[in-house]
């Protein structure tokens, strides 16, 4: 069998890991490039492992990234995110990851795309899957992005250099609406009854439902959510029911894989984490849990704690109720991995609320610069 050398660098940004390329390196848009990231990944794996492939099983761990430099006035780079299903031959563009976010202009400065003097710099950077620009603030250090300093993210060993990521107006990252259902609160219906949501498109869109009104504590580990039949049916329908109401789909069975996620939220209480460490009720302001791809996420997507972040600063909204302790613009968001924090600034205008900007903290490093070996069909 044929092999396809392709320039490639591992990254982790945040939570998440995935191959990141310069757009000049890869064929055009299209079928050829999905399978090229496909065959990378080693997707679609009928066991779930992605053992032929550079993905981990897990879809945090099955992600693209391409990058390009930018003509946009203003904007210094573009990048496109790509998830991969992992048992399916799928890329699905429908949406962007926050946590990838972080890692796009440490590649470029490694790629050779931009080149920044050392210090406290400011990058723009276009996601051209929501259209949304984000500024990034990081510190570069001979000419590539720190990765030495004190910030810890709940899911990842060690600490590492803070990388901001500053969401500029993200209210209707897809939808064109921060509130696609025209309120902060609406119903879904799904196998004959109704239940309340909120359904937020900031950063990424979002179906929001409180734990109580399905049975659960939102406390519940990634593994006993995964393992629950009844669970993870109900969360697919009405993430499905969802996706219908803010206009994503046409019918439930047409939802995207990617879009909208599904978020249980509950108020403060006392948690456990997947390291066995005590959370206390106090430590933060809402607990949550994220279905992502059909898999409870392991900490929480970027994208989703910004929406959650704006959710909370939108009166009536399960997440506001939810998080009724909460002051200011910061949200502290209980993960089954540890205590995340999102800023969100959101103003009330004449024709409803407006997201100004959303931001958090996360850090990202190169782990492998090489070749990718892609077989040739």
């Amino acid at each position: 069998m044929a092999l396809r050398w392709v320039d490639a660098t591992f990254m982790r940004g945040g939570t998440s890991k995935g191959l990141f390329f310069r757009e000049s390196d890869l064929p055009p848009e299209g079928p050829e490039r999905d399978g090229l990231f496909l065959r990378a990944l080693g997707s679609p794996d009928e066991f779930g492992r992605q053992l032929d492939g550079m993905g981990g099983g897990l879809s945090s761990l099955s992600k693209i990234v391409v990058v390009r430099a930018s003509a946009r006035p203003g904007v210094d780079l573009e990048y496109t995110f790509g998830q991969a299903a992992i048992r399916e031959p799928v890329i699905d563009y429908s949406g962007n990851c926050g946590n990838l976010s972080a890692a796009v202009v440490p590649f470029a400065l490694g790629a050779g795309l931009i080149a920044l003097d050392d210090g406290d710099r400011t990058v723009v950077v276009h996601n051209t899957n929501t259209d949304k620009p984000i500024r990034v603030r990081l510190i570069v250090e001979g000419g590539v992005a720190s990765t030495e300093g004190g910030l810890a993210i709940p899911g990842v060993a060690g600490t590492g250099a803070p990388i901001e990521l500053e969401y500029l107006e993200p209210g209707g990252a897809r939808t064109g609406a921060l509130l696609p259902a025209g309120a902060a609160r609406t119903t879904l219906r799904h196998d004959g009854r109704d239940y309340a949501a909120s359904l937020v498109d900031a950063a990424t869109p979002m179906v929001l439902v409180a734990a109580g009104d399905l049975g659960m504590s939102a406390t519940e580990s990634p593994d006993e959510l995964d393992a629950d039949p009844r669970v993870q049916s109900l969360l697919d329908g009405l993430r499905r029911a969802g996706a219908v109401a803010m206009g994503l789909a046409d019918r439930p069975e047409e939802a995207p894989l990617a879009v909208p996620k599904i978020a249980v939220v509950a108020g403060p209480r006392a948690a456990r984490t997947i390291d066995e460490a005590e959370l206390p009720a106090d430590a933060a302001d809402v607990v949550v849990r994220v279905i992502s791809m059909g898999q409870t996420h392991r900490a929480i997507p970027g994208t989703a704690a910004l929406a959650v972040a704006v959710a909370a600063r939108l009166a009536g909204s399960v997440v506001a109720e939810a998080a009724s302790s909460a002051e200011g613009d910061v949200l502290r968001i209980a993960t089954p991995s540890g205590v995340v924090t999102a800023r969100a600034v959101v103003a009330l205008r004449p024709d409803g609320p407006h997201a100004d900007s959303a931001s958090l903290l996360r850090t990202a490093r190169p782990l492998m610069r090489g070749q990718v070996a892609v077989p040739e069909a």
